[in-house]
């Protein structure tokens, strides 16, 4: 074996007693995805199994999928019908509130770091928006262009590069704000923002508390960190947290925010009634480390949170094959959604690892391995028909398929996927853009015949000037919660009484003023 040493030099002394260990664990984290690197320097396909140990989540299995049915009456999403969203933490425990009580909040984002999204990217908002399309829920999307920002400076050793200040983020932002849009999202009972545009009022209130209960050693464990971590991206995570809380939200309920330049009376204390509903966040895994922390936290705010749900999906494979995912800094490995037709076939043409074997005479007589091939892998996320999937594995396993023909129906696939993709993304203007931006009480249904519907109580002015929920049993909050519902919705009567109460509010409030 060749070697940089001089002739004379004695061999290199092996500090590993196990030949066998790996040049390299896998990693994956908010900041890191690979798969493990062997002695060899091959990189491995990420080990979903030994993730699930790792990171203490539970496996979605064909139980949670019945469960699923029978509370939404309609067949699960392909993506979970395929394991490529194939763990979670308590969806159980979603499908039950909204089985008993009615709602729940959806809460999904997404760190632009540049102006187009990737296929990868438009995972976790497609299942997202078919949740809420089958739940008939509230949605917020969180645009975390802060973070970002901090993470890129922070990987240039402190130094801001040229196209990559905050400013830029937000630029990268509002362009992926309509990529989203673009994937057709319901206004009605969508909320999108940025953290640069949105932070203040119950969110930031939010966010200082969460700050509070989250020391520097337990922030380095979870994501990383070292002394040389600016600050900002060590405080981010509270951010990303809190953004799950229904109560970092009011004006999304009905509720008044605290903001300028109002700063509404019945708005500068938080809501203790949004506390009480649910969460479910649909994400990558790699996400997980976040709402591990949030979840730890949840119960130990001033107004207690149930511990957020998950349902956390596999990452769409880099075009180079198993080990990594796409990434938006290597046009390579990724299929963008600004791609032409032509970009997507030279792409997968000349870049999407392929399971077939070395010659056709090979392959013909031992066939292709479907789960290492890329081409497949994307039909696999994107073909909705199953008896077509099943038919395209196993035809390839018997070397009736060739790379060729797979690598084929995975470009006739993508191009249309993409084409009618980038025709919505024309129609959403700044205007648009905007309108889903902004604070407004959304409008939802939820589950229409909940078992145990909460009740609650318009509050008294002088404190939430908002709704009092029930108890987590989904009681009653008193003999003046008696008869009124509360599920996150609003009933007519509730506003009504919420709009009596405010202005009952603004007249006490105003009456230091007279007096004098």
């Amino acid at each position: 074996m060749a070697t940089s040493e001089p002739v004379s030099a004695p061999p290199a002394v092996k500090t590993s007693l196990d030949p066998q260990k790996p040049a390299q664990q896998q990693q994956i984290d908010p900041y890191n995805v690979g798969g493990e690197v062997d002695e060899t320097g091959a990189i491995k396909a990420i080990d979903y199994d030994r993730l699930i140990q790792d990171f203490g989540v539970q496996p979605l299995t064909p139980s949670h999928l019945t469960r699923f049915e029978k509370v939404t009456g309609k067949p699960a999403h392909r993506l979970m019908r395929r394991k490529l969203f194939f763990s979670h933490r308590d969806f159980d425990k979603i499908l039950d509130a909204y089985e008993e009580h009615g709602t729940f909040m959806l809460y999904t984002g997404r760190g632009p770091s540049s102006g187009s999204m990737h296929l990868g990217h438009t995972v976790p908002f497609l299942f997202t928006k078919e949740l809420q399309e089958i739940f008939d829920v509230p949605l917020v999307i969180m645009l975390t262009d802060d973070e970002k920002y901090l993470y890129t400076r922070n990987k240039n050793d402190g130094h801001q590069k040229v196209g990559a200040a905050p400013e830029d983020f937000l630029d990268f932002a509002h362009e992926n704000i309509k990529d989203i849009l673009a994937l057709g999202f319901d206004m009605k009972k969508t909320f999108v923002y940025t953290d640069y545009e949105f932070m203040g009022g119950h969110f930031y209130r939010n966010t200082s508390e969460f700050e509070s209960l989250v020391t520097m050693n337990q922030a380095s464990g979870a994501f990383g960190f070292n002394g040389s971590t600016n600050i900002g991206l060590i405080a981010y995570g509270a951010k990303q947290c809190v953004a799950a809380f229904p109560s970092s939200y009011p004006e999304l309920f009905g509720l008044k925010d605290y903001r300028a330049p109002e700063y509404a009376a019945e708005g500068k204390r938080r809501h203790k009634s949004l506390a009480s509903i649910p969460t479910l966040i649909p994400c990558a895994i790699d996400q997980e480390p976040y709402f591990r922390i949030l979840r730890d936290r949840c119960e130990r705010m001033t107004d207690p949170h149930p511990k957020t749900s998950l349902i956390l999906s596999k990452f769409l494979t880099a075009l180079q094959g198993p080990g990594g995912k796409m990434s938006a800094s290597d046009p390579n490995s990724a299929i963008f959604m600004s791609d032409t037709p032509k970009q997507i076939k030279d792409k997968i043409n000349k870049h999407a690892f392929s399971g077939g074997r070395e010659s056709l005479e090979e392959h013909r007589k031992l066939g292709g391995n479907p789960d290492v091939d890329v081409a497949f892998t994307y039909l696999s996320y994107f073909l909705e028909d199953d008896d077509e999937l099943e038919g395209l594995a196993e035809g390839y396993r018997k070397g009736e398929i060739l790379t060729g023909e797979m690598k084929k129906r995975c470009i006739i696939e993508l191009q249309k996927f993409v084409q009618d993709f980038q025709e919505r993304r024309k129609g959403v203007s700044d205007e648009t853009m905007r309108a889903y931006m902004t604070p407004r009480k959304l409008e939802f249904a939820g589950n229409p015949n909940p078992t145990r519907p909460r009740q609650a109580a318009v509050a008294a002015a002088g404190t939430n000037g908002g709704v009092v929920a029930g108890g987590a049993d989904g009681g009653e909050a008193g003999e003046e919660g008696k008869g009124v519902r509360e599920d996150g919705r609003g009933t007519k009567g509730e506003r009504k009484a919420a709009k009596l109460a405010e202005k009952k509010a603004l007249k006490m409030a105003e009456r230091p003023k007279e007096e004098a």
